[in-house]
């Protein structure tokens, strides 16, 4: 029972001190935010965070882990189940990238790891992994089972699913681009659906 206790406090401190990490990034940057800052946020001693983490760049790949999580994260039934829904399929995976989009943590994050993808192999390799690979691979499912049911055209579902998620992503970058200049993005709030609308009428049957 104590080493269940344990268990748990060491979770729960953990996850303070991603919790603590990602504010401190987003308000200060990668470079303005130190070990000993996250620390001192979390109630804990520097040593203390040691014992979850060996550096900063650790807690800043591991706060990213959690950025780049596909918003539609699905086990192969569930998407050969959903994707028979055709549109509606598209329509979900879009609403959960858009939520992302607009979260203020989300996008302050994602305004930070576009600067630090440049300068980080790990994360870069990570962003490919864990954001890039993972919705290719569920949206080319997602299209192959639309392919063999007859609900779009045949083709290949990989350069499908780069077509679609090239535009979410370009949506996103130009929403990010416009805040981080204090710009309305009021005239994109709707490109995410109409995306849907218009890609689904050029490949259904």
């Amino acid at each position: 029972m104590p080493e269940n206790r344990e268990t748990k406090k060491r979770s729960g401190t953990k996850e303070k001190i991603l919790k603590t990490a990602i504010t401190l990034f987003c308000n200060h940057g990668y470079k303005g935010t130190s070990v000993r800052k996250i620390a001192s946020n979390v109630g804990i001693r520097e040593s203390a965070l040691y014992n979850h983490f060996k550096n900063k760049e650790e807690v800043f790949l591991e706060v990213a882990k959690n950025i780049f999580n596909s918003p539609f994260a699905m086990k192969e039934e569930e998407i050969k189940e959903t994707a028979l829904r055709g549109k509606n399929f598209l329509q979900k995976f879009v609403m959960q990238y858009k939520m992302l989009t607009f979260d203020k943590q989300s996008e302050n994050m994602f305004k930070l790891l576009m600067i630090e993808l440049m300068q980080n192999k790990e994360l870069r390799e990570q962003f490919m992994s864990d954001f890039h690979n993972k919705n290719i691979k569920t949206l080319s499912e997602a299209f192959f089972v639309m392919m063999q049911n007859g609900l779009v055209r045949s083709g290949d579902p990989m350069m499908v699913a780069y077509e679609f998620l090239s535009t979410l992503f370009y949506i996103r970058f130009q929403i990010t681009l416009l805040r981080f200049d204090a710009k309305s993005t009021d005239a994109l709030a709707t490109q995410f659906e109409k995306h849907v609308d218009i890609f689904w009428e050029s490949i259904k049957l």
